[in-house]
C-alpha cells in the first residue's frame, strides 16, 4: 500500500523526490502516513479536500481486496 500512495502522489506533485510514505501497523487499521514538501502540500490536498479524499477511496478500497483496513495521514513538516 505505501508503494500505491508512493506511485499517487509523485504523480501529482512538482518534487517527486521528495515524497516520503511511512507506515504504522495497528490491529484494526494501518496508517500510512504521507509527507511532501511544503509547496506540494495543496497538490495533494486539492480543493477543499478532494483530492486527498480520492486517495483515500483508492487506499480504502485496495484495502478491502485485501481484507485490511488503512488510513491516509497527510503530515505537514
Amino acid at each position: 500500500m505505501k508503494e500505491l500512495v508512493s506511485v499517487i502522489a509523485k504523480a501529482l506533485v512538482d518534487r517527486p523526490d521528495e515524497v516520503r510514505v511511512e507506515a504504522r501497523a495497528g490491529a484494526p487499521v494501518s496508517v500510512l502516513e504521507l509527507r511532501v514538501n511544503p509547496q506540494d502540500l495543496g497538490k495533494i490536498i486539492g480543493r477543499q479536500g478532494r483530492t486527498a479524499k480520492s486517495i483515500r477511496t483508492v487506499l480504502a478500497a485496495a484495502g478491502a481486496r485485501q481484507h485490511k483496513r488503512f488510513t491516509l495521514e497527510i503530515v505537514e513538516d
